[in-house]
């Protein structure tokens, strides 16, 4: 099974040009037989606004006009489509991420951990359970950017059985260490296919670095972006490999099962809130401060 990611530039406050530049990129990934396209982080919208109120205007729901036309351009290619975008929910606003397919919404994520950067500054923390998707024979995970520094995020996923976490980024200088050595730890530690896709460009004074990447379940790099240009990355993956946690290196002598050699009931201090915020964040808008 082929899975592309677009690295691509993103203009703030525009969305009809970035949904537009997104389907002219699924129609090129599926032409060239990927069953899956990600998108970076907040692809539809930008990500560098000044304050909530600016980009109140921007933000649609779930489902709502850009996942339709996202689903009518499944339809029309046969693909599946993962791609960033800010979810108005009530007077709630969450930067968010929504697999896609012919039929519509299949699944969104609301992003849970919260840098003091960007968008992220002004939006709600995510209210929602992890959860696995079917975009076919795949199962899918997602979570986004700041999520991949904490291991546990993609660990519930893993236990939830995803073949492939995806992970829609926006990442700035000061990110080079995660880009190198996150995703692959990510992938190793859990035994699944993970995909990193940033953008690029400059956004507001802010330029993004790039270093799209997909690892394979061993933690192997297989492949990743040249550039800080636009890019498309693909990468095949087996669907057998990521479900066998079992790994055999030498019968009866060297046997691995990271799911199965965890020790939950000594990770209770996992679970234990943390009593300070991040620099400007009032304490009260974190649920779990």
């Amino acid at each position: 099974m082929k899975i592309a990611a677009v690295q691509m530039d993103v203009t703030l406050g525009q969305p009809a040009e970035n949904l537009a530049k997104m389907v002219s990129r699924l129609e090129q990934t599926t032409a060239d037989g990927a069953v899956l396209t990600v998108f970076p982080e907040c692809a539809l919208t930008g990500y560098c606004f000044d304050s909530r109120d600016q980009a109140l205007p921007f933000a649609e729901a779930i489902p709502g006009p850009a996942t339709g036309t996202m689903a009518q351009a499944c339809a029309a290619t046969g693909g599946y489509a993962v791609f960033g975008m800010l979810e108005s929910d009530g007077d709630r606003l969450f930067n968010a991420a929504v697999l896609v397919g012919s039929d519509g919404v299949i699944g969104s994520y609301r992003k849970i951990h919260l840098p003091y950067l960007g968008i992220d500054r002004f939006t709600d923390y995510g209210d929602r359970p992890f959860a696995v998707h079917e975009a076919g024979d795949l199962r899918v995970g997602m979570n986004i950017c700041y999520d991949a520094s904490f291991p546990e995020a993609a660990r519930c996923l893993a236990l939830q059985g995803a073949d492939l976490i995806v992970l829609p980024t926006n990442w700035p200088p000061g990110s080079q260490c995660t880009a190198a050595s996150a995703i692959n730890t990510r992938a190793l530690e859990n035994g699944v296919y993970y995909l990193a896709v940033n953008r690029v460009g400059v956004e507001n004074g802010f330029p993004f670095i790039g270093h799209s990447r997909i690892a394979d379940t061993t933690g192997a790099t297989i492949a990743d972006a040249a550039s800080t240009e636009e890019e498309i990355l693909y990468a095949d993956i087996d669907l057998a490999r990521a479900r066998n946690k079992h790994y055999v290196r030498v019968p009866g002598l060297h046997e691995i099962d990271r799911l199965a050699d965890r020790r939950p009931h000594l990770y209770r201090g996992l679970v234990d809130p943390h009593q300070l915020c991040s620099p400007g964040r009032d304490a009260g808008a974190n649920p779990d401060a």
